[in-house]
This record gives C-alpha cells, structure tokens and sequence, in this order.
C-alpha cells in the first residue's frame, strides 16, 4: 500500500506546482501525493508539505480558519515536514510582517529585507521583493551535513520570491544561506523539520532532488 505524503491546503499555497514536484520527485517509488483540506488526513499522512504564499497574517488565520493548526504542529512533532516559502517561516516565533505570531517551531524571527539606497555589484539598485535564481550555501555547522543536500552541489541555484527572511536564535537551525546584500538563513532544519525559503518546485533538479531526499529522509 502506498505512503501518504500530505500537500497542506489552506488556500494560501502554489499547490499545483508543489504537488506535482513532489509527485514527479517520487514517481519510481511507492508514495501517493494528495493536496488537502482535511485535517484528519494531514494527520493520517506520512510525510507532509507546508507550502505558502502572500502575507504571513493572512496564511496563519487561513491554517486557523481551516482548522489545520493542530494538524500542523501534531506533523512537525511526528512525522517528516518540508515548509516552503510562507510555509517556512510559519515556523518561527514571529514575523515582522503586520506584527504576527508563527507557530513557535523553531525559535527566530522573520524580518525584511533593509536594501534601500544599496547597490549590487553591478551598479543597480536592490530590488526587494527578491525575485529570482540566487545560489544556496551551505552553512558553517551541523547544517551543512543535512541529509536532504545529499547528491546536490553546494552553491546550486534555487528560485526565491519574498520580502522578508528568517533570523534564527540559534545557528545550529540554519540548513542553508544564500547572500542578497549580505548573507541570509534561506533553509531552517530542527529534528524532522526541514523548510526552505526558497521554491524547490520552480528550481529544476535541483529542487526535485531535495523533494527526493526528503522523501528518503529517516530523521
């Protein structure tokens, strides 16, 4: 019988793209993707995806309005979770974005980015929000031996829309960095959470790889 692997749908996520990334990330091997709704099914699944997108306040009142909070957290407690873009930093403590409380996974804040009047090398100005393919670094740390970056070169390049970034309070939960105007946690890891800020369904490969590797991951 096939494993479960549950897309969260709070109606705030690029689920298509996720699902079927996913999808493809596993098609020689026994799981089953679903996209749901349902708490009882987030429950019920082996491995589950937080994907987000838009404002922080509005996806957590989505997560809340649907019920699915307890979900959630009952996932990041049990079972293997991968957070995507919004869906990562849900996981903090707090986001600067409206003055919004996450779900308290991984201790940090979110904050935005604090480029005006900066230049890049190239004489053009900062644009924020961040969009488009950046390189991934591993970090100095524990992080940098993560099992989901097995097979994937460090520097690979991974696609980003967003405004704001994850500061962890602890550097041993930072899985990866990328630099725009300066380094940045742009993946976070605790026990059997993993979460990028990054698109790893809109990366090519690369990103299959990573949806592959966390479908082998025995955390």
């Amino acid at each position: 019988m096939a494993r479960t692997v549950a897309v969260v749908d709070y109606g705030m996520g690029n689920l298509r793209s996720v699902s079927q990334a996913v999808a493809h990330a596993c098609r020689d091997e026994d799981w089953r993707v679903v996209v749901t709704a349902h708490p009882e099914e987030v429950w019920e699944a082996e491995r589950v995806v937080l994907p987000g997108q838009g404002a922080m306040r509005d996806c957590m009142r989505a997560l809340d309005d649907r019920g699915l909070r307890q979900a959630v957290l009952h996932a990041a407690a049990h079972k293997p979770l991968f957070g995507v873009c919004i869906g990562m930093q849900m996981l903090l403590d707090h986001s600067e974005e409206q003055d919004t409380p996450g779900l308290g996974l991984i201790p940090g804040r979110v904050v935005r980015f604090r480029l005006e009047g900066r230049l890049q090398s190239d004489g053009s100005r900062y644009k924020v929000p961040q969009m488009g393919w950046n390189q991934v670094f591993r970090p100095v740390g524990p992080g940098a031996d993560h099992p989901l970056w097995e097979g994937i070169p460090d520097g690979a390049w991974y696609y980003f829309v967003h405004s704001y970034h994850a500061v962890p309070s602890d550097r041993h939960h930072t899985a990866a960095e990328a630099d725009y105007g300066g380094r940045f946690t742009c993946a976070v890891t605790r026990d059997n959470i993993f979460a990028t800020q990054f698109h790893p369904e809109k990366s090519a490969e690369h990103g299959l790889a990573l949806y592959r590797n966390f479908l082998r991951w025995t955390p």
